[in-house]
């Protein structure tokens, strides 16, 4: 149960921020970069002045929202929410197209 909340968590978080961020859309390492921005906030760290190592030990201890989950779950708003694509995946789908075509 507690995963299922979490995930939801997350889902509204990467939603919210694809909604506001388009820059977001074409780019996990932003994205996954914000949503840890706001997480080292929400713990009380201050990402601009605080020492690297401090990132590393919550990340270590599992502070922060872990990575893939985060690409997965915008990986599936993506396909569900066709307007909370980038611009990548259009030019990726018509490159596919194109191989599929050679093969």
């Amino acid at each position: 149960m507690r995963l299922i909340r979490e995930m939801s968590l997350v889902k509204d978080r990467v939603k919210a921020l694809l909604v506001k961020h388009p820059h977001l859309r074409d780019s996990d390492n932003k994205l996954i970069a914000t949503i840890w921005k706001y997480d080292l906030l929400k713990i009380g760290i201050d990402s601009k002045t605080e020492p690297i190592y401090m990132f590393l030990i919550y990340y270590s201890e599992k502070e922060l929202t872990n990575a893939e989950t985060i690409r997965r779950v915008r990986q599936k708003l993506q396909e569900e929410n066709p307007d909370l694509r980038g611009t990548v995946n259009e030019a990726r789908q018509k490159e596919g197209e194109e191989v599929r075509k050679e093969i």
